[in-house]
């Protein structure tokens, strides 16, 4: 089949090509869909339609290195939008973390995995290069797993993402490095070698000083005058040219992404620029993960099978132990130090530029380098099947209670269920007036904070009759239900009434179609959570807009009528007959169903 990269140049004299990109298109919009379905992740579906368009699938494309190339833009561009996330203050906060998690786990795990190498019986030169590139985790992949798993914002998301960045930053000692232990030293003098780490400051320093006195006005200047795609492409400049700038000193684009991302972090057009960046950041990390598919040579795979066999678990689970072991060292949790060590197994995308590097100067050999780049591929395609392995075998860890009293024959007149926000800011007024509570909640976290406030709070669950009678339901006057989780709160409700028909249960509602499960389930009354302080708002708009106080609070009553008059009808014929009833009864305008 013919190459469609290589035809769309010959097509050039004649005609833009599109094959090529529909091509991409369409796999990626087969494939990722289709793994996301069946809970193997986008990460894997990218790798996956990349290995059937590649070479060795259905021959689509013939040279993956030229699509990884353009593709490397989507981490540049990921590596940006992280660091709008990053206030200056945040990044200062997270140093120990970069500059010792991140520099404990880098040399622990270099010394750990150039004994792969040397094993195998390979130079010390070669193995050195080869685990340190093993090293180097793939941004691109553990931040994708990160996002899609809601960790980046957590304490334990962000402590891998400090040891990423050093990782980044770690990449130019390494290839300077490379350069020294080059047969007869490299061609690079020590001279050399200071001119370059100046150069790498110069264009930190300029990035710095840009990003403090230019970037700010220019985004102001050009909102005030400019278009909406001036806006975006500045914001593509703005990255593209970081990026450029890092490059030239030496430095990784990815890094210099990052940097122009973190001085652009307090500025008002923060969230313009993310918006403006975030299409093209997901369509071409889309697409270097399809192009590390297609980079998979299974013809090298083939002829050194065994080679291949034995590095990469070899080097994967000294990885993981040395992870695991940093992980517990600095105090991590078990089940925080497993999760990480996972993560972060496979190599990445700045180990093919160590590699070339070497091979460059001649420590590897071009049957090594391609021997080292089918390893790490390998790696970050498993990576995102380890991930589902974790999750399925490994047992969820039960919050400790440590602190935590649990119930046992509590008596208030009151009893509590669930103390968030609703639970808390319901249980105000009748702390005021003085009425016994007894509070129940199963979270041990929240029991503690509020402990810590002055509320008695204990561990139980309201799902169960036994833990309802130690909390003394059956002696309480009123029950409220304030659980944040619609399937308990009906739960709970359904068999209090059963077991306590004589108490009344008050329940909290998350949506319309809850709060009439509620009443069928025998609730005495149930609120939905934003109806009030909707209708509140509502108060609000209609006096600023100048109605009077009395057209106010008619016009509140009417709806609250309607609405009263709306769930009795759904309760009996549905929502479209009440919808129905409604309209044609002229009991006003038509409305929604909030």
């Amino acid at each position: 089949m013919s190459d469609p990269v290589g035809a769309a140049t010959e097509a050039a004299h004649h005609g833009f090509d599109l094959v090529p990109i529909v091509v991409l298109l369409a796999a990626a919009v087969v494939a990722v869909p289709v793994f996301r379905r069946i809970g193997l992740g986008s990460v894997l579906g990218y790798l996956a339609a990349g290995l059937a368009i590649g070479p060795y699938g259905l021959g689509f494309f013939h040279d993956a290195q030229s699509i990884l190339h353009v593709a490397e833009l989507g981490v540049v561009l990921f590596l940006f939008v992280i660091g709008l996330e990053m206030q200056p203050s945040r990044l200062w906060a997270m140093r120990g973390e970069i500059f010792g998690l991140g520099t404990l786990q880098v040399c622990l795990a270099i010394f750990a995995l150039i004994w792969v190498g040397i094993t195998l019986g390979y130079p010390v030169e070669a193995s050195f290069v080869s685990g340190t590139g093993f090293v180097l985790t793939s941004t691109a992949i553990v931040m994708q797993l990160l996002q899609d798993r809601g960790q980046m914002a957590q304490p334990r998301g962000r402590r891998i993402i400090a040891i990423l960045l050093f990782e980044d930053l770690a990449i130019v000692p390494l290839l300077a490095i490379v350069a020294f232990l080059a047969p007869g030293g490299g061609d690079a003098t020590l001279t050399d070698r200071l001119e370059g780490i100046a150069i790498g400051l110069a264009a930190i320093a300029a990035l710095v000083l840009a990003g403090r006195y230019l970037l700010d006005p220019m985004f102001r200047l050009l909102a005030r005058f400019g278009a909406r795609e001036v806006m975006t492409a500045a914001a593509l400049l703005v990255v593209l040219g970081a990026a450029v700038l890092m490059n030239a000193g030496g430095l990784s684009m990815a890094m210099g992404a990052f940097l122009a991302g973190v001085l652009l972090s307090e500025s008002s057009f923060r969230h313009q620029l993310e918006a403006d960046v975030e299409p093209f950041r997901g369509l071409l990390l889309g697409l270097f993960f399809l192009g590390v598919g297609m980079a998979l040579d299974l013809n090298i795979i083939a002829t050194n099978w065994a080679v291949i066999a034995i590095s990469v678990p070899a080097f994967m689970i000294l990885k993981m132990l040395v992870i695991y072991v940093v992980a517990r060292i600095t105090r991590a949790p078990k089940d925080e130090a497993l999760e990480r060590a996972v993560l972060m197994a496979q190599g990445g995308e700045f180990a093919f530029v160590l590699y070339a590097a070497a091979t460059q100067f001649g420590i590897l050999t071009p049957e090594w380098n391609a021997n080292l780049t089918a390893i790490i591929i390998i790696s970050m395609v498993l990576t995102p099947l380890m991930i589902i392995l974790h999750g399925r075998l490994t047992p969820r860890i039960a919050a400790s209670l440590e602190g935590v009293e649990e119930v046992e024959c509590l008596t208030g007149r009151v009893l509590l269920i669930g103390f968030g926000r609703f639970g808390q800011i319901a249980s105000q007024p009748l702390l005021a007036r003085g009425h016994s509570l007894s509070i129940i909640d199963t979270d041990p976290q929240a029991i503690r904070d509020a402990e810590r406030f002055g509320f008695k709070v204990f561990y139980g669950d309201g799902c169960r009759l036994d833990i309802l009678h130690a909390a003394g339901a059956d002696e309480a006057s009123l029950i409220i239900v304030a659980a944040s989780d619609r399937d308990v709160i009906s739960q709970i409700v359904e068999l209090a009434r059963h077991e306590f028909p004589m108490v009344p249960v008050l329940a909290r509602a998350l949506t319309r179609q809850h709060a009439q499960e509620l009443v069928r389930h025998g609730a005495a009354f149930q609120i939905r959570e934003t109806y009030e302080s909707a209708l509140v708002m509502g108060r609000e708009a209609l006096t600023r807009l100048g109605e009077t106080p009395e057209i106010v609070e008619e016009t509140l009553a009417d709806v609250r009528a309607r609405d009263a008059e709306r769930m009795a009808l759904e309760q009996v014929g549905g929502m479209e007959d009440a919808s129905k009833a409604l309209i044609h009864g002229n009991m006003g305008q038509p409305h929604g169903h909030p």
